[in-house]
């Protein structure tokens, strides 16, 4: 599992300018604007750092695959379909 932040790290104050039709209504319904702004940003921050990650592993995942490609997998002699 790829843990992207501290989820313990203490609360911090932030101004956010969003569409006041929009905040209204998120008011109406009685959303928790900030727990769900919260996890949303988590959800991106976690996409980013997975990105982040494929492209700085870039080569070493295209020179395994080509490996595989080439030699098989270690466990092609073990399977049984």
């Amino acid at each position: 599992m790829l843990i992207t932040y501290n989820e313990d790290a203490p609360k911090k104050a932030t101004s956010l300018t969003i569409n006041s039709d929009l905040l209204q209504k998120a008011k109406a319904y009685k959303i928790n604007i900030s727990k769900n702004f919260e996890a949303y940003l988590a959800e991106v921050v976690k996409k980013q750092a997975e990105n982040q990650w494929l492209e700085e592993n870039k080569t070493a995942i295209e020179k395994q695959n080509e490996r595989i490609e080439r030699e098989g997998c270690f466990s092609d002699g073990f399977r049984r379909f």
